[in-house]
């Protein structure tokens, strides 16, 4: 059903980010970091402006563009902050004072780019699903017309909800991707900005890729801090200041193994029937129980409780005792969270999906 290459595991890490990434990136990524390329160096000591490193930064630039499908309408950068700096950066180089923009929030981190964009704009929550822990998309939304973007963060990791149609409305979208990015095709057509921080779905913390439409800069009247305006780093090909030289070659492997693997598509085709597994056996057993609205259920971030929590500390042991990680829930939801990005194999997944078979078995 797919091709991920099923490798030999001592652990199964369903770690929500910093997150798994394909054993072939960490195998190439090592050899970088102790001789890169047969010359003599570190990838870690080599020079930024060194044609060695000026070829990562031009192929992680151009994978970007080929996995996306990008027109020469867009111009791609990559960024240090996190997307957390996103929160800000956007709405300072899109927003004058007073401007409108939407903004859903599904979740903490759309709610803190809700907070942040009120420092440069006006952010109208054109919906919420606070009041039930965030456990939906809110689908009634309140457009104002006049909004100069809509905001979406397209996948909630504490809640494990994803965005699975795109508002209809005249504005373009800002997406906060940084955990679906490269997980599935989207109608690009739609969106005037992307964001996505690497470290759950891309790559190794430390780098945010940021894609922007030309079309949606240089309409702000106030003056922009160097370091800030999106086009000092669009002008400079990622590389005013020293870049996060790891992280974008690593990032640049990771795009390199999903274009392997068959594209975007592909990718979520797989996602798709990974997703499918482990639901289905939630929706099965009955222990458990999924915590999100079926129609918004993420196929990155599977969340889940016990129908009895007092056995959740035992299910969670069994777990660990058999090479599982990282799948204790969020403590704003609880249970567990199983994160299952794109390197994460299917076979992990039916080890997973096994246990809790066989926990119904000796405590159903």
């Amino acid at each position: 059903m797919e091709n991920l290459k099923e490798d030999s595991m001592k652990m199964h890490n369903f770690s929500a980010g910093p997150s798994i990434m394909p054993a072939e990136v960490f195998e190439e990524a090592s050899r970088a970091i102790l001789e890169f390329n047969g010359g003599g160096m570190s990838l870690l000591e080599i020079s930024h402006r060194s044609k060695p490193f000026q070829d990562v930064m031009d192929e992680a630039h151009a994978l970007v563009y080929e996995l996306m499908g990008l027109s020469d309408d867009y111009k791609v950068v990559f960024l240090t902050g996190g997307a957390s700096t996103q929160f800000f950066q956007v709405p300072m180089n899109l927003l004058n004072d007073g401007e409108k923009a939407l903004y859903l929030e599904t979740g903490v981190w759309a709610s803190r780019a809700i907070k942040e964009a009120k420092f440069f704009g006006n952010p109208i929550i054109a919906g919420s699903s606070r009041e039930a822990n965030f456990n939906f998309i809110p689908k009634d939304l309140n457009i104002d017309p006049e909004a100069r973007y809509m905001h979406i963060t397209s996948n909630n990791t504490i809640y494990g909800t994803q965005q699975h149609w795109w508002p209809d409305v005249a504005m373009p979208l800002v997406c906060d991707m940084s955990s679906d990015i490269f997980s599935r095709e989207f109608p690009l057509e739609k969106f005037g900005l992307i964001y996505a921080g690497a470290q759950k779905n891309m790559g190794a913390a430390g780098t945010t890729l940021v894609v922007v439409r030309k079309d949606m800069l240089g309409h702000v009247n106030r003056t922009l801090p160097t370091m800030i305006d999106y086009r000092t780093h669009i002008d400079n090909g990622s590389m005013y200041n020293t870049p996060p030289v790891f992280p974008i070659y690593v990032s640049m492997l990771v795009m390199r193994w999903i274009k392997k693997m068959g594209g975007v598509k592909a990718m979520e085709d797989i996602n798709e029937a990974k997703a499918k597994i482990l639901y289905d056996e939630i929706d099965r057993n009955p222990l458990f129980k999924g915590t999100t609205a079926v129609e918004d259920r993420s196929r990155m971030n599977v969340c889940f409780v016990m129908e009895d929590p007092s056995k959740e500390e035992a299910f969670m042991n069994l777990a660990k005792a058999n090479g599982i990680s990282g799948i204790k829930g969020h403590r704003s939801v609880g249970g567990f969270r199983a994160s299952i990005y794109n390197a994460m194999p299917q076979s992990s997944i039916q080890v997973l999906v096994d246990l809790m078979r066989d926990f119904e078995q000796t405590n159903g």
